[in-house]
């Protein structure tokens, strides 16, 4: 059945997707996408920065996931489970060579982040929470309130890589002035949720000690990712809205690609999903591409009805074949989540053994 889904075009696709009771579909049209996904990795990683190889590993911690989930079960043997493994075996012999080109073409910027670029660092959900819409901002600030410099800063400091065998979990009040700031939008919003997901893959319990404001005494760091999440729902829906407007589509996957990780099952949205999987290039397997190559050859009726328009690219590093390094990552691992969350949590435990 998967190998029968591969030989259909995108077109057909959506539709089987669109009408499917379940999520077995969706899996195998996941696992198509990421096979495609992987194949352009490996034919390109030597040419991603290490924000688009980032969103590879998550992906690889993803894959992991299932397959330690399912393999002391008969369910190891599911064709669904034997393609993820096959995914992760491809991803392990594929990663380290991608670090090693990293470690040369962005030395410091490696060594920094080093620890986030390790499967093991990072841990699937295995318990599911969803957004609260009353913990949404009446507004977003009207421009991003954060520093890169700075936010680069104090995840290191989180890490421990501020410098050769720097002590892990610092919190500086500037850190956690900037990463508990209500109102934050965009790419704000996603840093401040990924510094808090860091403190807590480190281990970092001491990120919210000093706090002072009356208002905040009580919050916990669960309470914080709760909020950030929230507050990415309320923005992925009004992107939504808006008919996915392309300078939009990079924040709003990942958004879909933190949260996820973050344990919120509601930003696995199957009518997302459609839509995620039509902005993949068909040949290529990359994301970010100008939408007059991937949307050649599809009707102009089903055009206007999925509201594919001109993309404005990001300043990010665009690939030599138009392919975005970071939309890529984050697409990827935003898929992989998908697929950990339905094999992990849906229909598979329902299925009749083969």
């Amino acid at each position: 059945f998967f190998l029968i889904f591969r030989m259909l075009p995108p077109v057909l696709l959506l539709l089987l997707l669109s009408c499917s009771p379940g999520h077995q579909e969706a899996v195998d049209e996941l696992l198509r996408s990421l096979t495609d996904g992987l194949s352009f990795f490996q034919n390109h990683f030597t040419h991603l920065n290490l924000d688009g190889v980032f969103g590879y590993i998550l992906l690889h911690a993803q894959l992991r996931g299932v397959v330690q989930m399912w393999q002391d079960t008969e369910l190891a043997g599911d064709p669904q489970i034997l393609a993820a493994a096959g995914l992760a075996a491809r991803l392990e012999e594929s990663l380290p060579e991608a670090l090693r080109a990293l470690q040369d073409t962005e030395p410091k910027y490696f060594r920094e982040f080093e620890p986030l670029m390790e499967a093991a660092f990072w841990s699937v959900p295995n318990e599911w929470s969803t957004t609260d819409p009353d913990l949404a901002y009446s507004a977003f600030r009207a421009t991003e309130c954060y520093d890169e410099q700075l936010s680069d800063k104090c995840i290191t400091l989180l890490l421990g890589t501020w410098k050769d065998n720097g002590t892990p979990c610092i919190v500086t009040k500037s850190c956690r002035d900037m990463m508990t700031r209500f109102g934050c939008p965009h790419y704000s919003l996603s840093h401040q949720l990924l510094y808090f997901l860091t403190g807590k893959m480190r281990g970092c319990s001491n990120i919210l000690l000093g706090e002072k404001r009356e208002s905040r005494v009580n919050l916990t760091d669960q309470d914080y990712r709760k909020i950030f999440c929230s507050n990415m729902m309320k923005s992925n829906k009004e992107i939504l809205s808006n008919g996915f407007p392309h300078q939009t589509r990079d924040i709003f996957i990942e958004n879909i690609m933190l949260c996820g990780i973050a344990g919120f099952a509601d930003f696995y949205n199957a009518d997302w999903l459609r839509h995620i999987l039509l902005w993949q290039d068909p040949g290529v397997g990359c994301f970010g591409k100008d939408e007059e190559d991937i949307s050649r050859g599809l009707s102009k009726e089903l055009l206007e009805t999925l509201q594919l328009r001109r993309r404005v690219k990001r300043r990010e590093k665009t690939l030599q074949d138009g392919c975005s390094s970071h939309m890529t990552g984050v697409a990827v691992s935003a898929l992989g989540g998908y697929l950990h969350h339905y094999l992990a949590e849906q229909d598979i435990t329902k299925r009749p053994l083969p």
